[in-house]
């Protein structure tokens, strides 16, 4: 079976590929780094003008999804474009605001971008709860299942950080630009309570470990288009590094790696079985991790320099691999 978007789904990667473009992104991502997320900010209002939060909510709130195949197309832009922030919890948490009344209360801002999500499950760290609006923490609700046991939803209290709070940024990241944070483990709204709880909590897993995939086959995309750039400017012995052989193998099986990582992802997004995306999420982040290892290694030196814009990439590659489950977890659930 072949998955090969439509003329409509190319022009939105498209759309959103310039619109990125013209985006300094890279600025951006060091700024957030840095905890300004003024710039990231006006872009994350940009991607929303795009309507790409809008993809994983119903029509019925303000969205225009839920459209996991297109939500695929929108993530691996934003990967291709190391675009910073609570990306993934953002579209994964309309999967946990399924009740009616809850809906009406968030999913709007959601779909619109006014609402920035993060979430954290049974006492995990979140991503950038400092940047966050939404600070979402369920606890006893993902089993992988949507088992039988009562989850508790609840909307973290959040009071910033930096005055002895432990919930601040708490744990460094490879990835310099995923600010990872711990939510106040008592007090907040119970939004939700029971087995529906846990139910959700599967579902969100579910978009969040697709959405993830999609980041991690775009950012080994863009990692294996600079170094193909860098290895033929390079040269060794009077010629580019590019044309020697063994140089030519290693971004072969990159490219070989991310290609066939490509319509795993689509297939998982058009059947939308925990399984099926489980063995996206593995595959995409592995053929990207190994494809930044290549990258690594044949830009030399200057690629472990924060200052050269390939490491924004190089450190992304290697958060994702364990963000939304290890690759153990995905393996299990497939084979399960």
């Amino acid at each position: 079976m072949r998955f090969l978007l439509d003329d409509e789904q190319r022009a939105f990667a498209h759309s959103l590929d310039a619109l990125l473009t013209a985006a300094d992104t890279p600025s951006a991502v060091r700024s957030w780094s840095a905890g300004d997320h003024t710039a990231g900010r006006a872009l994350w209002s940009r991607i929303a003008d795009a309507g790409v939060f809008a993809l994983a909510v119903p029509e019925a709130y303000e969205g225009v999804g839920p459209l996991p195949v297109e939500l695929a197309v929108a993530f691996v832009e934003l990967g291709r474009h190391a675009v910073p922030g609570p990306l993934v919890e953002t579209v994964a948490a309309p999967a946990l605001l399924t009740e009616p009344g809850l809906a009406k209360r968030f999913l709007p801002g959601l779909a619109s971008g006014e609402t920035i999500a993060t979430v954290a499950l049974n006492g995990s760290y979140a991503l950038d709860g400092d940047a966050a609006t939404l600070h979402l923490a369920v606890e006893g609700g993902e089993d992988g299942e949507g088992g039988k046991g009562g989850g508790e939803l609840r909307l973290a209290q959040w009071h910033g950080h930096g005055h002895g709070q432990e919930h601040g940024p708490v744990r460094s990241s490879m990835d310099p630009a995923r600010r990872l944070t711990r939510l106040p483990e008592d007090g907040g709204e119970l939004l939700a309570v029971g087995p529906q709880v846990t139910a959700a909590a599967a579902h969100s897993l579910t978009w969040a470990r697709l959405a993830t995939a999609a980041q991690a086959l775009g950012v080994g995309l863009t990692l294996l288009d600079r170094t193909v750039a860098y290895v033929k400017q390079r040269s060794q012995f009077g010629v580019p590094i590019g044309s020697f052989q063994a140089v030519k193998h290693r971004l072969a099986d990159a490219k070989v790696a991310l290609e066939f990582a490509r319509p795993l992802l689509f297939g998982a997004a058009l059947s939308m079985d925990p399984a099926d995306v489980a063995a996206a999420k593995v595959t995409a982040c592995e053929a990207a991790y190994t494809t930044a290892r290549t990258a690594l290694q044949l830009h030399g030196a200057i690629g472990y320099t924060a200052e050269y814009d390939l490491s924004l990439w190089l450190t992304k590659a290697r958060a994702l691999r364990t963000a939304w489950g290890t690759p153990g977890e995905c393996r299990e659930l497939v084979l399960r």
